[in-house]
C-alpha cells in the first residue's frame, strides 16, 4: 500500500504480468466482493501477484463509484493477505472530465490500492495540451498515477510526444500502452528510458513477445483472468531467452484469445470464468450475457487447451463438447 514518501515506483508496480481483473457480480450491475475470493487465490497460486481494477476488463467506466469503491476495499485487504509485501494492486479511475476523474481518484485510492490508472478524457477529443493538463491535475490524489493508452475507447491517443510531457510529471510514474500498435510501443520505450523508475506495460495479449522483446517492463493481458500460467510463464521465458517457448506460449495466448472472436469484450471473459465455476457470468447494463450459443462455441474453442486455464478440468462439467458431425474435440 502507498503511503506518503513509501510510493512504489511504476517500473516495480507494471513489472511482470498484472491482470486486468473482472469485477465478479451478484446480479447485473451489483459488484460483490464475498464472490472473488476463489479466483484471487487461484491467480495468487500461480504466482501473480499484481492486480489492475475496473479497467476495461473490470467495466469501470460503466460502475457507479460507490458500489466500485464498496468492491475495491475487501478485494484490495484479500490481495495484500494472499500476496504479502510483494503484491501490487492498482484502480482505473477514468472519467469524461478531469473532475469526474478526480472524484473517483479520490474514493478509489481511500481504499488502499497502490496506485490509481488513468485514460485521457472519455468521449470528446482534446488537443495535447489539454491531456497533459488532465494529467497534472490528478496530482492533488497525492498517489502515483499511471497513464493508460487505449484510444480504441478513448478516441484520444496519448502519443510518444505527450508521454515525453508527462515524463515531467512526478505523480506520473507509468504507462499502459494498449493501442496494439508495436511501433508506438517501441516509440514509448524510447521516451521512457529517460526516466529510470518509469513503468511500461504491455496491455495486447496477441503481441506479449514482441511487447517484452522491444523493451516493455511487463504485460497485461486479459487472458490472465482464467489463463494466468500462460502470461507467466510466457514473461519468464522471454525473460531467460527461451525464444521456442516464447513463441510457442504466444501462439498459445493468441489462440485463447480467440475466444473474442465469438463475442468481443467482458461478457466472453465472465462467460469462461462461469463456465470454469469462479465466478457468475453477469454484467453490468448495457452488457448482456453470452447466450447457450455463445457459452457452447467458447466451450468448444477451450477444450482442448484447458490444461492451461484455472481448474481447467471443471469446464462446463463432465461431458465433452459436440463437435458439427458429431466428433469429438
Amino acid at each position: 500500500m502507498s503511503t506518503a514518501g513509501e510510493f512504489r515506483s511504476g517500473r516495480d508496480l507494471l513489472d511482470g504480468v498484472v491482470v486486468p481483473l473482472v469485477t465478479a457480480m451478484s446480479a447485473p450491475g451489483r459488484p460483490d466482493a464475498g464472490l472473488m475470493d476463489r479466483l484471487l487465490e487461484r491467480l495468487a497460486a500461480t504466482g501473480v501477484d499484481a492486480l489492475m481494477l475496473f479497467g476495461s476488463n473490470g467495466e469501470g467506466p460503466v460502475l457507479p463509484l460507490d458500489a466500485a469503491a464498496a468492491f475495491a476495499t475487501p478485494v484490495v485487504a484479500r490481495w495484500r493477505e494472499l500476496t504479502g509485501a510483494d503484491g501490487r494492486i492498482t484502480a482505473a479511475i477514468s472519467g469524461v472530465g478531469t473532475d469526474e476523474a478526480i472524484t473517483r481518484g479520490r474514493v478509489l485510492a481511500s481504499t488502499g490500492v497502490d496506485a490509481v490508472v488513468a485514460c485521457p478524457p472519455l468521449f470528446f477529443a482534446h488537443r495535447p495540451d489539454e491531456i497533459v493538463a488532465h494529467y497534472d491535475a490528478l496530482k492533488v490524489l497525492r498517489v502515483p498515477v499511471i497513464a493508460y493508452n487505449n484510444p480504441r475507447y478513448t478516441g484520444n491517443p496519448i502519443t510518444p510526444e505527450m508521454l515525453a510531457r508527462l515524463l515531467e510529471l512526478e505523480h506520473v510514474v507509468g504507462v499502459k500502452e494498449s493501442s496494439g500498435d508495436l511501433a508506438t510501443l517501441s516509440r514509448f520505450v524510447g521516451v521512457v528510458a529517460a526516466r529510470e523508475d518509469f513503468g511500461l506495460s504491455q496491455g495486447n495479449e496477441r503481441a506479449m513477445v514482441d511487447g517484452l522483446l522491444a523493451g516493455a517492463h511487463g504485460v497485461t493481458p486479459g487472458i490472465a483472468n482464467f489463463a494466468p500460467a500462460v502470461a507467466v510463464a510466457t514473461v519468464a521465458a522471454v525473460r531467460q531467452s527461451q525464444s521456442d517457448q516464447a513463441a510457442g506460449l504466444q501462439r498459445l495466448a493468441a489462440e485463447l484469445a480467440g475466444i473474442h472472436r465469438i463475442r468481443p469484450g467482458v461478457p466472453t471473459t465472465k462467460a469462461v470464468l462461469d463456465l470454469l465455476g469462479l465466478i457468475p457470468p453477469h454484467a453490468a447494463a448495457p452488457f448482456l450475457p453470452c447466450d447457450d450459443a455463445d457459452r457452447a462455441a467458447i466451450r468448444a474453442h477451450l477444450w482442448e487447451h484447458r490444461r492451461h486455464l484455472i481448474d481447467g478440468d471443471r469446464l462446463g462439467g463432465d461431458a465433452q463438447p459436440v463437435e458439427p458431425g458429431g466428433g469429438r474435440p
